[in-house]
């Protein structure tokens, strides 16, 4: 029997290596090949299963797992490499990366270990000869020549990058910074980077590949063997964040790059495009005649791992490296869960015996692809393990909650690819066949997540990073031998060669649909974008400089500039805050967005603030006195207006304090009378649609008292913009407060005449004023006719307080509510009746009428007061009384009793008198005065 082969095929990228062990491996009878990338691992699958049929050829990652029963030859990565399956073919891709100090290990132990029945094949770079030659002395070494030529191409913008160009990033803002860039100035680019899933990747390279587009941005990843049409490779950048801190790019890693460029015999070149530097000359050389400095140490970590206890497993993971040439690298992801998870004391009670040992290092293998850069993911492992040493596997219910979870298509670029690493997580978790009752369930559901993501990711990236009819047009246009000549006009129309093809609106540009058949118009649209790009600069210039009457807000919550919409108001932290989201583009970059935002958010800055400059003044004021900050804090809030009313809240005291800064705590709201005028009424109904996410209901004119309801007002908007819903009306906020403020005066005490004004100050007709008066808290009361005589009109109409509106909502002067006494004081003396006034009635007395009740309530008890002395006095003592019609003899029916005692009743005091606001006094001779009593005694007589 012959002795196992071992071969190592090393040499630059595009020499034919992992061609040449696939086409090994499909020799024998069974194999398997492991490659450094899950990417990888898939795109050789479908070239094997293509050759042999998906019946015989597996799939194993760690989050998929393809095994046919009749498997024979498996793609793999090189972490899930199934060692303990005997084959006769096996094969490790880029074997330089034993050197890698983060993942070297794992490629080291392959190197050491993983041997096929028949052949073992080793593919990498030259530098690893020596110490593979060191570690595997049977090794045969070939060497293979690249199959075309790499030469250096200089740096060049990204707008000089010829067609079949990757510019490689590395980073995800910098992929998608170029990515925008790319796609603004040449029609749109594939994306690659090494967190998509293969169903991404794929659909992106096709964009590629089926020539959609003609650039690709991507990561470090296509290094990894990842093969497309690429003819040149440009460096965005010549440094790179390992996982651990910045560094610059090795020259082998810049030649593995760079080694993209150019298939088969097809030659390549490389360079540098955006930000990045040219590359050194040394680099150059090294990069373009492959020499590079071999390896003088490989990552290393033991393999032989003892399982007694926590602490003997940690021992060994430590143990230093056996032999020369072997270096321990970086603790890996699964040795630091490991020994987080070994400082808790329930693990350690649960890890007991090899079995529980062997479990624990298991579970703190499961891989961290989200990288959230807490212990959420030692949390993860802790947990399944404690569930599996419980249980014996982990909760059907749990594990479907925590797929179904990760399963939504919604979001961003970022969060779809957050989701798609905790997708892979749990796929991992799911491939565990003996972790899971239904295994096969899980990952089914597993990989219908990881495909709805993958789809909506590759959706998302498309729409943003490609423009397909403007990367057909420059294709068009490339081809074209003449320049079109084209032009923007002071209107905005746009002309190429003397024809208009379209016009610029705001920064968006609307083509003519009369520009000539679909080839014509395909290459003159690309002539006008090439005006657009000198015009776009100009616009957004003038309008940084534009005056603020060039802005308008539309009921829709648009901007327009100069009549055209450039941008839309979005809801912002708070009210008076919103935020300005200019208008998409394809013409402006971000640097032009944020120019015209800014100019935009202080113009609408500058407009909140003049028309509510009032709050301003207010919050000044109000920062001298505790007490009134709340209230104006308030204020800001709401815009200067608070509904609800403030009888409860606010003191007289402090009612007194805002009226004194310019605030009125009325009946039915707290506000700042100033606020309610046209343009501040308007602005704040523009921030109350905007931040209840609807159109601006219109606002009544300034000048109107009441209107009725408008349709379509949604509910709360009439109490914001100021409006008093009362019966069949709105009224006007200040002066429904003004009217209800002067009638709570006149009926404080008892039922007054209603003012002959009301109406007409309220602006309502007489017929729907009793329905008003009740929802601002007052009822008219039945007039009682007067005496028949020459005078004798019918009484005038009573107004009154409503009975039930007397409640804790009212208070009196002290700042009490009605029937409610100061708790230090005890309970009111009882006081026998009075013979000189009529007494108050009780509960159980017969009810008086409508009018006569409400007197009585608002007439509570009067202290007694003893005889009030006369205000003038002579020289003598003796009371002296002034007047127009001089001194006053006493009146001889007036005794020396109490003031109080000598006043007619209460019920009887009303009478005669009339109340009125600030209107004209009626003319004409009064009948109670004793001229009208002298006549009618005359006319008697007579």
């Amino acid at each position: 029997m012959f002795p196992a082969r071992v071969k190592a095929v090393l040499g630059p990228t595009n020499t034919g290596k992992t061609h040449l062990a696939i086409t090994r491996m499909l020799a024998h009878a069974s194999g398997i090949i492991g490659f450094p990338l899950r990417l990888l691992a898939r795109e050789n699958y479908d070239r094997m299963v293509a050759a042999k049929g998906a019946r015989y050829v597996a799939l194993i990652t760690g989050e998929e797992k393809i095994v046919p029963p009749e498997a024979k030859w498996f793609a793999c990565t090189v972490e899930a490499m199934p060692l303990d399956r005997r084959v006769e073919f096996v094969a490790v891709d880029e074997i330089q990366l034993c050197a890698d100090a983060d993942r070297g290990h794992v490629f080291t132990d392959r190197l050491l270990n993983a041997r096929g029945l028949v052949e073992t094949m080793f593919l990498g770079a030259e530098t690893v000869r020596p110490l593979l030659q060191r570690l595997v002395p049977q090794a045969e070494v070939e060497t293979r020549p690249r199959l075309s030529q790499l030469s250096y191409a200089g740096p060049a913008k990204l707008t000089r990058l010829p067609p079949r160009s990757a510019v490689v990033a590395f980073s995800a803002g910098e992929v998608y910074a170029i990515a925008e860039a790319i796609r603004r100035r040449r029609g749109g680019c594939a994306v690659v980077m090494g967190r998509l899933s293969p169903r991404t990747r794929n659909a992106q390279v096709a964009l590629y590949q089926n020539r959609e587009v003609d650039f690709l941005v991507a990561t470090d990843a296509i290094g990894m063997g990842l093969n497309m049409d690429v003819d040149h490779v440009a460096f965005a950048s010549l440094q790179k964040f390992d996982g651990h801190r910045p560094r610059p790019l090795t020259a082998q890693e810049a030649a593995q790059i760079a080694g993209r460029a150019g298939r088969g015999m097809r030659d390549g070149t490389f360079g540098s495009t955006a930000e990045s530097p040219p590359l050194p000359p040394e680099m150059v050389e090294k990069i373009e005649g492959h020499q590079f400095e071999t390896l003088t140490t490989l990552a290393w970590r033991n393999s032989a791992l003892d399982m007694t206890s926590v602490d003997s497993l940690l021992d060994s993971l430590s143990m230093p490296p056996p032999v020369p040439g072997l270096a321990r690298g970086n603790d890996a992801t699964d040795h630091i869960t490991l020994a987080h998870l070994s400082r808790e004391q329930e693990i350690r009670k649960l890890a007991q015996g090899r079995a529980r040992v062997r479990l624990l290092w298991e579970t703190c293998q499961i891989p961290d692809f989200r990288k959230l850069a807490d212990d959420s993911h030692t949390r993860l492992c802790g947990r399944i393990f404690g569930h599996l040493v419980k249980e014996g596997h982990l909760p059907p219910d749990w594990v479907g909650q925590q797929i179904a979870g990760c399963a939504r298509i919604e979001g961003d670029i970022d969060t779809l690819m957050t989701r798609l690493a905790a997708i892979r997580v749990w796929a991992f978790i799911a491939a565990r066949g003996d972790w899971l009752r239904d295994a096969q369930r899980y990952q089914n559901e597993a990989r219908q997540a990881e495909d709805m993501v993958s789809d909506a990711l590759h959706e998302r990236l498309t729409a943003r990073f490609v423009d397909r009819r403007a990367a057909h047009l420059i294709r068009r246009l490339d081809d074209t031998a003449e320049e079109l000549l084209s032009a923007v006009t002071r209107e905005g129309q746009v002309v190429v060669e003397g024809h208009r093809v379209g016009h610029v609106t705001g920064f968006m540009f609307e083509p003519d649909a009369a520009a000539g058949n679909e080839d014509e118009r395909k290459l003159v649209l690309r002539a006008a974008r090439r005006a657009l790009q000198s015009e776009m600069p100009k616009r957004v210039t003038d309008l940084e400089t534009a005056s603020d009457d060039a802005f308008a807000l539309l009921p829709n919550h648009h901007i327009t500039w100069n009549g055209d919409e450039v941008a839309r108001l979005r809801p912002g932290p708070t009210p008076d805050k919103p935020l300005i989201e200019p208008l998409a583009s394809e013409f402006i970059d971000g640097a032009q967005r944020e120019r015209i935002r800014a100019r935009l958010a202080a113009w609408i800055e500058a407009m909140i603030k003049r028309d509510f400059a009032s709050l301003d003044v207010v919050e000044a004021k109000a920062a001298e006195d505790n007490t009134l900050r709340g209230p104006a804090f308030r204020l800001r809030e709401y815009l200067g207006l608070v509904p609800g009313g403030t009888e409860a809240e606010v003191n007289p005291e402090l009612r007194q304090k805002l009226k004194a800064i310019g605030i009125r705590a009325g009946r039915f709201a707290l506000y700042i009378p100033e606020v309610l005028k046209p343009k501040p009424m308007a602005l704040r109904a523009q921030l109350w649609a905007l931040k209840a996410d609807c159109d601006v209901p219109a606002v009544p004119g300034g000048g109107l008292v009441s209107v009725p309801p408008p349709e379509g007002w949604p509910e709360g908007f009439a109490e914001t913009m100021g409006w008093v819903q009362a019966g069949p009306v709105l009224l006007r906020l200040d002066v429904a407060e003004r009217v209800a403020g002067e009638l709570g005066h006149l009926t404080r005490r008892a039922p007054a005449m209603l003012p002959p004004d009301v109406a007409s100050r309220l602006g309502v007709k007489a017929d729907i004023l009793p329905a008003v008066l009740q929802v601002l808290g007052f009822r008219l009361l039945p007039a009682e006719p007067l005496a028949e005589d020459v005078f004798g009109p019918p009484g005038p109409a009573m107004v009154s307080a409503r009975r039930e509106d007397r409640g804790p909502r009212f208070r009196r002067p002290g700042g009490r509510p009605d029937g409610q006494r100061d708790q230090h004081r005890g309970p009111r003396p009882e006081r026998g009746p009075r013979p000189d006034r009529p007494q108050r009635p009780r509960d159980d007395a017969p009810a008086p009428a409508e009018g006569e009740a409400v007197a009585a309530e608002a007439a509570g008890p009067r202290p007694e007061r003893g005889p009030r002395p006369p205000r003038f006095t002579g020289k003598d003592g003796a009371p002296r009384f002034t007047g127009k019609g001089g001194p006053r003899p006493p009146r001889p029916d007036r005794d020396d009793g109490p003031r109080r005692d000598r006043r007619p009743p209460r019920d009887d005091r009303n009478e005669g008198r009339s109340y009125s606001f600030s209107g004209p006094k009626e003319k004409g001779p009064d009948p109670d005065s004793p001229f009208a009593v002298l006549a009618r005694l005359k006319l008697d007589k007579g």
